[in-house]
């Protein structure tokens, strides 16, 4: 056998040369991969020298695999890109992700990535198809779709180069399309929602309340129980969430389970509801959770005692609400997005972030407040009013009283420069003050009062 190198070894066999070179194949009965070397038969012996089937080989290799890392060892074709991203990629990162979290990674790395590059070679993946499939991604994707494709598509490249699949990242300079579909910005106004609680019953009337006036998530709504309900404090504390059937002990971020005030009267309505909703309780032959009067009741239970589901009330109430008052769209989100767009005028943004129970300040003034169109125009007009104020156009009180105060302004500066100047004389001449000096300052102290006249006129 030939001497081991960098990329391949050479030896002869008969009178050929023959090449060899490591490759990792993937193994059909376990699904895992190994080494295996691969001869190559380069040419006959008599006709080139070692050198040159050294340099044969290493095209060879080229051609057969498309790439050599710098160890020496190739890696083989056979490994795809699906193949890659469920045995490499997804159980290293699964360990970080919540179960319901891996649902949905598992679900778009599939359908954005993987049903796309299903079969191909890992190798052959280059930055032009991954920077094509992204812009056709663009045009008929939401734009925080393709934003979390180009992540995965990061993260994935980034950790096949990691574990020497890859001698290069195809993905590290992948940008995001410059024409992106819009996401979804309705906002309601203060008129809509009132109109919207007016016609409620009681429950749906406290439950829209209580998450206009706080910005719940509806996990966070649907979890609360009467033992979280402190009517001498007005105060709410969130300990637990619902999502997709579940209970869950924690949150969407880490200050989302924490203690928030309600308003008074708030508190006062959900006392009303307690005692109603015990009263019909009493009454339900089919009942079979706790009753309103224990704390581990549900604030708004379901039908037998258990959560609600927001996906339920969400198209059982809310959109039948949008369509009979002819909203453009009313769900959680939508007047989450409201209630943190409006909320400008009531508070700080810091205050604002509290109650959205943001970890990041700009997750609430870039994703949720949204500029209205009444906002803007107040504040051109506004503008505009400082403007013509300072005296560039217009006329009013404020422009009138500027003007007498300038005025005046000028008088005084203007007797006090003329006894300055009757000392200075005064004191260069060491005698009395002549005759023109005394005229000068008659004269001028004189325009002065009839300025101010004229001005105070």
């Amino acid at each position: 056998m030939g001497k081991s190198h960098q990329k391949g070894w050479v030896s002869v066999r008969g009178k050929k040369w023959y090449g060899y070179f490591r490759r990792t194949v993937i193994d059909p009965k376990t699904k895992q991969p190994k080494n295996v070397s691969t001869p190559v038969a380069l040419g006959l012996k008599s006709e080139m020298t070692k050198y040159e089937a050294r340099e044969k080989l290493e095209v060879e290799i080229k051609r057969l695999t498309g790439h050599v890392t710098e160890d020496g060892v190739v890696k083989n074709g056979s490994v795809t890109f699906e193949w890659f991203v469920q045995n490499r990629y997804l159980p290293l990162k699964e360990a970080d992700w919540k179960e319901e979290t891996a649902k949905t990674k598992r679900f778009l790395i599939q359908a954005d990535l993987v049903n796309a590059f299903k079969d191909v070679r890992l190798e052959h993946i280059d930055k032009l198809a991954l920077q094509t499939h992204l812009n056709r991604m663009a045009k008929t994707r939401s734009k925080d779709r393709v934003l979390q494709a180009r992540a995965y598509m990061r993260a994935i490249f980034a950790e096949a180069v990691d574990q020497d699949f890859l001698p290069k990242d195809p993905a590290r300079s992948i940008k995001v399309p410059s024409v992106l579909l819009e996401t979804d910005k309705t906002t309601l106004t203060w008129d809509q929602m009132r109109k919207a609680l007016s016609i409620l019953p009681l429950r749906d009337r406290i439950v829209l309340k209580l998450d206009m006036s706080n910005a719940l998530r509806p996990g966070e709504l649907f979890g609360l129980r009467w033992g979280c309900f402190d009517p001498k404090l007005c105060q709410i504390e969130i300990r637990e969430t619902v999502y997709k059937g579940k209970i869950r002990p924690w949150g969407k971020t880490k200050g989302s389970l924490t203690k928030i005030p309600i308003a008074t009267q708030l508190a006062e309505e959900l006392q009303a509801w307690r005692r109603q909703s015990l009263e019909e309780q009493r009454h339900q032959k089919t009942w079979h959770g706790p009753m309103a009067d224990s704390p581990e009741a549900f604030i708004f239970a379901g039908r037998n005692g258990g959560f609600i589901d927001a996906t339920n009330y969400r198209n059982r109430v809310l959109h039948k609400l949008a369509e009979q008052l002819g909203l453009p769209k009313l769900t959680f989100q939508v007047i989450r997005r409201t209630i943190a767009t409006l909320a400008k005028d009531k508070g700080h943004v810091k205050d604002i972030q509290g109650m959205m129970r943001h970890s990041r300040l700009a997750t609430t003034t870039e994703v949720y407040m949204q500029s209205l169109e009444e906002g803007v125009r107040s504040t051109v007009n506004s503008i505009y009013e400082e403007l013509s104020d300072t005296g560039t156009f217009g006329s009013g009180p404020a422009r009138t009283t500027r003007i007498n105060q300038r005025g005046q302004e000028q008088v005084s500066e203007l007797t006090n420069a003329a006894l300055e100047t009757t000392t200075t004389q005064t004191e260069n001449s060491c005698a009395k003050p002549v005759r023109g000096v005394v005229l000068e300052f008659a004269t001028r102290l004189r325009q002065s009062r009839e300025r101010r006249e004229l001005l105070n006129d």
